[in-house]
């Protein structure tokens, strides 16, 4: 009796099956969210086209009193907290792509592989075919190279 033993693929094959599925989730559902952004898009359009003097006359004035030193060293400590946080959450989605992968993927494929790598193991190797011995030819010597004088 052979000792079984569980096969699995690379994490970056799970990942990509799981990101193609979920890729293949999300074009289904499309259709019904281009319509939603097209009716919110329209109405924001609507509104923004109403408020737009305001607006700018409210962002004139806050331009003219914002410290802009003090915002430029806020935004680099800022950036670095984002960053952190968009590691921390990229780490999260892969974990996540691997393990909806490992679903798509399933112990099917992996049952499979293991029934031709072991009909593999198992199959023989086929016998050598030699030619007749009329056509066999003598192995020719390579002629030696000549070599150029030295100067």
């Amino acid at each position: 009796m052979t000792e079984q033993t569980k096969t699995r693929f690379p994490a970056p094959l799970y990942a990509a099956a799981g990101a193609g599925d979920m890729a293949v989730e999300q074009l289904r559902k499309l259709p019904a969210v281009l319509t939603e952004l097209s009716e919110r898009a329209e109405a924001a359009l609507r509104v923004y086209n109403e408020q737009a003097g305001t607006k700018a006359a409210e962002l004139r004035d806050k331009a003219s009193t914002t410290d802009f030193v003090a915002l430029r060293g806020n935004a680099a400590s800022v950036a670095t907290s984002f960053a952190q946080i968009a590691q921390d959450r990229a780490l999260a989605a892969y974990t996540a792509l691997i393990a909806r992968g490992e679903r798509v993927v399933g112990t099917g494929v992996v049952e499979a592989a293991d029934v031709v790598n072991a009909d593999i193991e198992t199959t023989e190797e086929p016998a050598a075919i030699e030619a007749p011995a009329a056509e066999k030819k003598p192995a020719a010597t390579p002629k030696p190279r000549k070599r150029a004088a030295a100067k």
